[in-house]
């Protein structure tokens, strides 16, 4: 049995008897459909061709979730931090205190559509903060870095039925590891800027945490905790995230970039992170209190 959850702030009956009817058409077997939240996320129950279930449903102007009913409420969460867990890049951010947002916001937009080597970009937009005062990210962390709408909620429910959520960026550990802590992760992981003399030296320790960390910290987190990946969720926006989210139980694509929105099991392109609770089958009664 598979689960093709509509999500929307208002879902008409008259769109729920249609996205069945699609299903219908589609050779899905519809079979039933439950509200997860009365006008706002429902559950369609179907027997067959979940792909395509997400072709007959999708470009609708809602959020849809295909899934297995199996294992569908996740035991572990693997998320990106910039423009996923918070709203903004806080590299981009950084630049602009340096006076040179444009020239790096740029190289940054570029690696996270996939057309530059992330690990080259990164030493190569780093090295441009060369000199810039420490102090200055203390500053960014109060000013510019703010959590995502959703995030708490999601992460804070995930880990009160047991799950462990791990934070991993391709960022920085001074915001990594606040902004963890500020959400709920259970650990966070990223890169570390280099420091001498007060100020950013303009490199990063090796090896920098890329594609491949994030595809491992998966794959390690499912080895130590015993899980199957049908019980794992991954999210984020950016093409250092496709291989974590490709080989996820549920791996979203969180208002991404069209490289990884095509490649993404889910893609959530209109509701905010709690859309990720509704997919898991939680309504809002249930969600963590913050």
């Amino acid at each position: 049995m598979f689960i093709a959850t509509l999500i929307a702030p208002d879902l008409p009956q008259g769109e729920v008897t249609a996205a069945r009817d699609r299903l219908d058409a589609a050779g899905c077997l519809p079979v039933a459909h439950v509200w997860v939240e009365e006008g706002e996320a429902i559950d369609l129950q179907f027997g067959r061709e979940p792909d395509a279930a997400r072709t007959a449903l999708e470009g609708q102007g809602y959020d849809i979730v295909v899934q297995p009913a199996e294992h569908r409420r996740k035991k572990l969460i693997v998320a990106d931090m910039d423009s996923t867990m918070i709203t903004v890049e806080c590299i981009d951010e950084l630049a602009d205190y340096a006076g040179i947002k444009t020239e790096i916001a740029a190289v940054t937009e570029a690696a996270m559509r996939g057309d530059l080597d992330f690990g080259e970009a990164l030493d190569a937009r780093v090295a441009l903060l060369r000199g810039l005062n420490e102090a200055v990210i203390a500053r960014c962390l109060a000013e510019r870095v703010k959590i995502m709408p959703g995030a708490r909620e999601l992460v804070r429910t995930m880990r009160g039925w047991g799950a462990t959520a791990i934070l991993v960026s391709g960022g920085f550990t001074r915001f990594a590891e606040p902004v963890a802590a500020e959400i709920g992760f259970t650990r966070a992981i990223a890169n570390v800027l280099e420091i001498a003399e007060g100020k950013l030296a303009g490199t990063v320790t090796k090896p920098i945490v890329d594609a491949s960390t994030k595809l491992a910290t998966l794959s390690e987190a499912v080895l130590d905790l015993g899980l199957s990946r049908a019980e794992t969720l991954a999210v984020g926006d950016g093409a250092n995230d496709l291989a974590m989210i490709t080989q996820a139980g549920l791996g979203v694509a969180y208002h991404a970039k069209p490289v990884v929105a095509a490649a993404a099991g889910a893609r959530i392109d209109h509701g905010d992170l709690t859309t990720l609770l509704f997919a898991q089958g939680v309504a809002r009664k249930d969600w963590a209190a913050v």
